[in-house]
């Protein structure tokens, strides 16, 4: 069917599934949830929202075809920015936190909703227990690539489905040292609690959007899941520069590509049959939550 402001027409199944494509980017992926909620044909104050997708995975942390479940989304273009050639000697990257002076300056300003998003660690962990032993594909090129990163126990190990945050981006990065930022970024913002694991380019403008329509109860925020699937590595192997090997992993060229869709469909789609098969049970109580 066909939603005014949306990037692709919307499929609906008569069991109350809806799916949607935002398409690339957070300004992209917030439009397309705002006239989604907005379109009134729907209600969506009672609805599971689990955004799926590929992404670039940390080798410290898991690999190729892994799954993992976002505990927190923190949003990685909101920021000032100078040139690391032009930083001070003693900074560790040029890029700032908003209304801060240095990097990763002290006390943090409170950017809940804005620039990290929570989400509901009961739903989370409830998601993840669900899933966690969902069999996953790889193929002789993965395996090829991730035996490539020696130093990265898990990087060599088979996929899996894990726990593990996003770091949202509308810039497609790669390389060791923005991997490093991107670890310490989110460490950073969750003030330690979070560990990045997934690089994508969407989830902060999705959760935006939902953070505003849940103001006036249109959604409920703590109904919010964020999946990723490892289509790629964020960083090079050793004996390769970033720049070899982001011509390599590049959009179209991603050695995990369609066995990292078909995880975000094995994972994603058991906890969607879960709350539609019991629904009586899901409709009124969170699942995994202290809160009704």
């Amino acid at each position: 069917m066909a939603v005014p402001g949306t990037f692709r027409p919307v499929r609906y199944r008569d069991d109350g599934v809806v799916g949607v494509c935002t398409g690339g980017g957070i300004a992209r992926s917030a439009a397309v949830i705002a006239a989604l909620a907005r379109d009134p044909r729907f209600d969506f104050r009672k609805a599971y929202w689990i955004t799926a997708g590929i992404a670039g995975i940390d080798p410290a942390d898991g690999t190729l075809g892994s799954a993992a479940w976002a505990e927190h989304v923190v949003d990685g273009d909101l920021a000032h920015e100078i040139d690391p050639r032009e930083m001070p000697a003693d900074w560790p990257t040029g890029y700032v936190p908003l209304s801060q002076s240095r990097p990763y300056e002290e006390p943090r300003r409170n950017r809940v909703g804005e620039v990290l998003f929570t989400l509901d660690p009961g739903l989370v962990d409830w998601a993840y227990r669900l899933t966690r032993d969902t069999p996953l594909p790889e193929t002789d090129v993965m395996i090829q690539n991730r035996m490539r990163y020696t130093g990265h126990p898990k990087a060599r190990l088979s996929p899996s489905v894990l726990k593990g945050d996003n770091l949202s981006a509308s810039t497609f990065w790669h390389g060791r040292l923005m991997n490093q930022w991107a670890n310490d970024w989110t460490r950073y913002w969750t003030g330690g609690r979070g560990n990045y694991v997934t690089t994508a380019m969407e989830d902060s403008g999705t959760l935006q959007a939902l953070t505003f329509l849940g103001q006036d109860g249109s959604v409920d925020l703590r109904r919010v899941l964020v999946l990723r699937t490892a289509s790629n590595f964020d960083m090079q192997p050793p004996g390769r520069t970033a720049a070899e090997n982001l011509v390599e992993e590049n959009s179209g060229k991603f050695s995990a590509y369609l066995p990292s869709l078909e995880a975000a469909h094995r994972v994603g789609s058991r906890v969607v049959r879960e709350l539609v098969d019991h629904w009586s049970l899901h409709a009124d109580r969170i699942p995994g939550s202290l809160t009704p």
